[in-house]
């Protein structure tokens, strides 16, 4: 088998019923060696270069079986080749027709030790429960959903108590299951037959395993108000959002994630409004300040509502939960480095949109003494923190031609002079050190700038400015190559680039933009001979 798939692979041509014979004749072989390794080696090259319409030729249940049973080994090599090998003749098999031909195989598959084993099976019960024949078929066999659950329960030894660790495996049944969800039928199975309580079951074993529980709760509630109704009436919901004022510091801080994720759908935060969720994490900032373990969840807390203004209003938001912008400023000033990154994200994001700059414009001296904190971090702090405040600047200072107006303009300007007297200057500076992402960062605050006039004023100023933008020796690496190109794009659509910087620059620039962010200067090279 092994001789006829080497000269196959050197006769294309004619290698398609050549090659389903060298499958037949190496799974003939296995069926009849004790020790297979090499012919499955062969076979599994063999399978993954065939079509998939000719590979269904050589297909057979006997075959399949024998396949199925090397994995009963302890050899770690044997399993992965063969896991390959029905990874790919596995896939011949339509939904339904897998369920009823390979149901005990696809059983003891997720029993298997074997994590690769159980990724197999998982993967292949994904693929039946997104077609209705497939859903049909399974939902006459209960065991095999009851296993899929139970894989959301198993524990490996060795690994840190983290309750968001997942397994490979644990992803693999979360996202079967979640497929299996998105039908009424699929529904009524899960949440309205035994396996409700294998579900129940399988949350009490331990911290770790409620939570992957409750990242499939949260995932099929996303879904729907219908989905949200189903997991809200088996008190799954009503249970996690119990978790947010639980004893466990990090129980707590990972509960918060979960609702984070809940309010990012319509209805999810309807229901959370109506259960009065928001009103409980504002307290919770609020009483955060006399909790000394509050760092331990309190970004979390804050996140949580820089999300809910991204979606809803930052007006809305801030005017409603005033603690959460007072959170905010308060954290951007702290001297604690774990509370910074949350609150230089959070403004950036509030201050991308027109809403969220006016609602940032209103707190006066507030935002004042935080664009100062701002620069001062984006010059001395560690390369994190400076990273993310140039990120957060350059979406403060970013304002659309199509929402540029007189009153803007003088807003993103005023907050450019106060996080830098001298910004073209700090950000040169910054951009020439020998980090990339600095560079990078530092490129994207030229970008917001490169749409207003004023900014471009100040990049006209700058003696040798252009010059620089177009050295392609200088940063070659490819981001930094597609932060220029950006930049560079930015000034030529912008209608008045050529007025500021003139016509010989302004065409300059264009001519940059047209070779692309990645053209090389061709440079000749003459070799002499006999010089000295």
């Amino acid at each position: 088998g092994q001789n006829l798939l080497t000269i196959v692979l050197n006769q294309k041509p004619q290698w398609l019923s050549i090659m389903a014979a060298a499958i037949e004749s190496l799974l003939r072989e296995i069926a009849g060696s004790e020790a297979p390794i090499e012919q499955l080696k062969a076979l599994r090259t063999a399978v993954w270069a065939l079509p998939m319409s000719n590979l269904r030729e050589t297909f057979s249940a006997p075959h399949l079986g024998r396949l199925f049973s090397l994995l009963n080994t302890n050899d770690k090599e044997q399993v992965e080749v063969c896991v390959e090998v029905l990874d790919r003749f596995l896939q011949v098999l339509g939904p339904a027709e897998l369920v009823r031909d390979c149901r005990s195989e696809l059983r003891n598959g997720l029993i298997h030790p074997d994590g690769s084993v159980k990724v197999l099976a998982l993967a292949q019960i994904g693929r039946v429960v997104g077609h209705a024949e497939g859903v049909a078929e399974l939902l006459t066999c209960d065991e095999i959903l009851r296993d899929v659950i139970h894989c959301m329960g198993a524990e490996r030894i060795g690994v840190a108590k983290e309750v968001q660790y997942l397994t490979p495996y644990c992803r693999e049944a979360i996202a079967a299951l979640r497929k299996l969800s998105t039908t009424a039928t699929g529904l009524d199975t899960l949440f309205r037959s035994n396996l409700l309580k294998e579900l129940k079951d399988v949350m009490a074993i331990s911290d770790v395993v409620r939570y992957r529980v409750y990242e499939l709760v949260v995932e099929i509630s996303s879904m729907s108000p219908v989905s949200l109704g189903y997991c809200a009436n088996c008190s799954f919901v009503s249970q996690l959002l119990e978790e947010l004022t639980g004893d466990d510091i990090l129980v707590r801080a990972t509960a918060i994630e979960m609702v984070t994720s809940l309010a990012q759908s319509q209805h999810g935060r309807q229901y959370l409004a109506q259960q009065g969720i928001m009103d409980k994490i504002s307290n919770m900032i609020i009483s955060a300040e006399s909790d000394p373990f509050s760092s331990f969840y309190l970004p979390g807390l804050v996140k949580f509502f820089g999300n809910l203004a991204i979606v809803e209003s930052p007006q809305q938001v801030c005017e409603s939960y005033p603690a959460f912008l007072s959170m905010v400023f308060a954290m951007a000033m702290s001297s604690d480095q774990t509370q910074i990154p949350v609150s230089l994200d959070t403004l950036g994001v509030l201050g991308s949109t027109v809403e969220g700059k006016q609602v940032l414009h209103k707190t006066g001296e507030k935002i004042q003494s935080v664009l100062k904190r701002m620069s001062q971090l984006a010059r001395d702090g560690a390369i994190e923190l400076r990273v993310r405040s140039l990120e957060a600047i350059a979406q403060l200072l970013s304002l659309p031609v199509e929402q540029q107006t007189e009153d803007l303009l003088l807003l993103t300007e005023s907050w450019c002079h106060c996080w830098s007297s001298r910004p073209m200057q700090m950000l040169s500076n910054i951009s020439t050190q020998p980090f990339p992402e600095l560079h990078c960062s530092a490129l994207r605050v030229f970008t917001a700038l490169a749409s207003q006039m004023w900014g471009q004023r100040l990049m006209k100023a700058t003696p040798g400015f252009v010059e620089w933008l177009v050295d392609r020796s200088v940063r070659t690496g490819k981001e930094a190559k597609e932060c220029k190109f950006e930049l560079v794009g930015a000034l030529v659509s912008s209608a008045s680039t050529q007025q500021v910087f003139g016509g010989p620059a302004y065409l300059r620039l264009k001519t940059y933009q047209k070779e692309g962010p990645y053209y090389v200067n061709a440079v000749a090279s003459v070799t002499t001979e006999g010089v000295d």
